[in-house]
């Protein structure tokens, strides 16, 4: 099949080496920024926060929070251009919910006086939430919905990729406690162009047949 949301999905694969020489253009980099914005969530909670790593100084923080067994990973917070933290809130509440109403009203996707109303979609959130508060199985599982979004817009702009799940999510939330708040991040993504020397480059790709994971009735 020839066509191009397929070409990106097969051209894109995980980056495991990055040259620092080539830095992804700040206009690029904003397309991401916007798509990462515009990514959609279970009754458009937006349960996530994305601190954006790429000075020197900030880098040396994230590459130092590595301990064993995720030392192969740090590198590429060095070598590429940015380092994203996705964060999601682990305890997200009716009140964080009336900011995302609050902002649609402002946008004029709803009329001030069906605030209420609209705010009764959160009962979704409620059904995730359990005695102490806590639905971060269920705003985590909203924060992969962005990052799948960001691996196909970079793949689209020919950007390379890696996600990092190997971090060490304590010392990296100590870290970063100032910037992430009460919210917690299990994964980091990587963004730049790849190393010349990069192995998983030149590899064929490899998935499961469709025959195989397709159930069509």
């Amino acid at each position: 099949m020839n066509d191009p949301i397929l070409h990106d999905l097969w051209n894109r694969y995980t980056c495991k080496s990055y040259d620092p020489t080539r830095k992804v253009p700040e206009e690029k980099l904003q397309i991401l920024y916007e798509a990462l914005r515009l990514t959609p969530s279970s009754i458009n909670s937006q349960p996530w926060k994305f601190i954006v790593i790429s000075r020197d100084e900030a880098k040396r923080r994230l590459y130092d929070t590595f301990t064993e067994p995720y030392h192969f990973n740090r590198q590429y917070v060095l070598d590429s251009t940015v380092t994203i933290l996705f964060a999601h809130n682990p305890r997200y509440r009716l009140e964080d919910y009336e900011e995302v109403v609050k902002k649609m009203i402002e946008d004029g996707r709803i009329p001030p006086e069906k605030k209420e109303r609209a705010l009764q979609s959160f009962r979704f959130a409620r059904m995730h939430t359990d005695e102490s508060g806590f639905n971060g199985h269920w705003t985590k599982a909203q924060l992969y919905i962005a990052l799948g979004n960001a691996y196909h817009t970079l793949a689209r702009l020919g950007i390379d990729s890696t996600a990092l799940e190997g971090i060490d999510v304590e010392r990296v939330e100590a870290e970063f406690k100032e910037e992430l708040g009460d919210f917690a991040c299990h994964v980091a993504l990587c963004i730049g162009y790849h190393h010349e020397t990069d192995y998983n480059a030149k590899l064929p790709k490899s998935r499961l047949e469709h025959d195989s994971i397709f159930i069509h009735l």
